[in-house]
């Protein structure tokens, strides 16, 4: 069966119609692999660092300062998602284009950020790292699933200043107009760049689930223009490559929106300019945008536009600084946290403390208020207050350097079988009675365990543990 066999008759003959003689490079390009990269974390490292250290080859993305790829056979014999590397958020599994979208929009450490539609959170997790742990980085998800995936990718990658919420994005417009300095919409699409990685969700095209996704990527934007604060900016981006989703789909917001102005994206190393003339008005504005081709790119293929909020926006949504909801920790309840840090932690951690329950966390700054939304995730989960302890969270250990845990326990030193072990959820052996300590691999905090009378107690979640083989 040929390529174009495999295909949908009617995207081949849209390809065919939209790209001429180059349609048959774009067919050609699904018979290869598929692309495969990820994202060095650079809250725990860097990309020449982490590429010295990975046990198979990569090189740069050109578009993307923490990218690497690496080829489909490599990525297939070595399984880097199995990597210890992995387990403790040095990284973050991504193909090369879809790095392109939060790269350009540019968050910087202090601002309010949205990624609105953010599962699994492969852009959210980009942006986190940009802002370095300071600031408000609120991923949205609207479906429950999805958004706890998010909620893990969040955790691992030992993100402190991120909200996951799961809400729709018009009640999010409603309480927090004007709000954000950047917004990224990796909009719903119709997937057409993950034919190639997923050769089953080409069963699920037509024309008609084209138009539906259309129609709600213009109710998403308008609901990422209503939070935007004047002079901010708002990247759009989806994985496919009909006009309707992406030219049409800005042009459209245009016309509802004519403060909004395109910016300039890099058209470098492949990456083609956006065509305005797939859309009705041919506004040459829309040559601005991007596109990433698979037979243009190492990558899957993605689309991308840039704006900038020119108008006023409606007065912001105030940030609460103060616990919401729930409340702050009694100081009874604080002073259990204080006595764990003490024993385990070198340094303090200090800001607004939330109380959901039992669960304690620390709230990213220029929190605004929660109450009545469904938040996934309240910042940063420092642990569990018990009745008369604390006991600490998974997140506590991925989001702290090693140097901040008073106790670790390496385990390259006990061989690889205790990586294994640990990853598994089986206790350790050692020789001490410390207490909580950070179980490190190469030095980075896998996780907790709680060392008493010659014996490590596993705390890796069990959720997380590998199945023995």
């Amino acid at each position: 069966m040929t390529t174009t066999e495999k295909l949908p008759e009617a995207f081949v003959s849209k390809m065919e119609n939209l790209l001429g003689p180059e349609a048959a490079a774009l067919f050609a390009s699904y018979e290869e692999p598929k692309a495969v990269g990820l994202r060095a974390n650079p809250l725990k490292t860097d990309p020449e660092t982490l590429a010295r250290a990975l046990p198979f080859e990569t090189t740069p993305v050109p578009w993307c300062e923490t990218g690497l790829s690496c080829d489909a056979e490599t990525a297939a014999n070595v399984s880097p998602g199995k990597h210890p590397y992995h387990a403790a958020g040095l990284y973050y599994m991504q193909e090369p284009s879809a790095m392109y979208p939060a790269a350009q929009l540019g968050a910087e450490p202090g601002e309010r950020v949205l990624d609105l539609c953010a599962a699994p959170g492969g852009k959210t997790t980009h942006l986190g790292g940009a802002m370095a742990g300071l600031g408000l980085l609120v991923a949205n998800e609207y479906e429950a699933k999805r958004a706890k995936a998010l909620s893990e990718n969040v955790e691992r990658l030992g993100l402190t200043n991120c909200l996951v919420l799961n809400e729709t994005p018009e009640r999010l417009a409603a309480r927090l107009p004007g709000f954000f300095d950047r917004i990224l919409v990796d909009a719903p699409c119709s997937g057409e760049g993950m034919f190639r990685k997923d050769p089953e969700a080409a069963s699920y095209w037509s024309e008609s689930h084209v138009a539906a996704c259309a129609r709600t990527q213009g109710a998403v934007l308008d609901a990422a223009y209503a939070m935007l604060k004047e002079g901010g900016t708002l990247v759009y981006s989806t994985c496919t490559f009909s006009p309707e989703e992406n030219e049409r789909a800005i042009e459209a917001l245009l016309s509802r929106f004519p403060d909004l102005e395109p910016l300039p994206m890099p058209h470098a190393f492949g990456v083609a300019a956006g065509v305005p003339a797939w859309s009705a008005s041919g506004d040459e504005r829309l040559a601005r945008t991007a596109r990433l081709w698979p037979h243009r790119v190492r990558g899957e293929g993605h689309f991308a536009a840039k704006l900038v909020k020119r108008g006023e926006a409606p007065a912001p949504a105030a940030a609460r600084r103060g616990p919401s909801p729930g409340s702050g920790p009694s100081r009874q309840q604080l002073a259990l946290f204080r006595a764990f840090e003490a024993q385990a932690l070198a340094g303090t951690i200090d800001g607004d403390f939330l109380l959901l329950g039992a669960q304690l966390y620390r709230l990213p700054d220029e929190c605004p208020d929660l109450a009545g939304l469904r938040v996934v995730r309240s910042g940063f989960h420092l642990g569990e207050l018990k009745k008369d302890r604390f006991e600490p969270n998974h997140a506590l250990a991925l989001a702290l350097p090693a140097e901040r845990f008073r106790h670790r326990y390496e385990l390259r030193d006990a061989g690889e079988r205790a990586v294994d072990a640990y990853l598994r959820g089986e206790t350790l052996p050692s020789e001490g009675d410390r207490g909580w300590l950070a179980v490190t691999y190469d030095g980075y905090p896998l996780g907790w365990g709680k060392e008493s009378k010659g014996t490590i107690k596993n705390f890796y979640p069990k959720g997380l543990r590998r199945i023995r083989a």
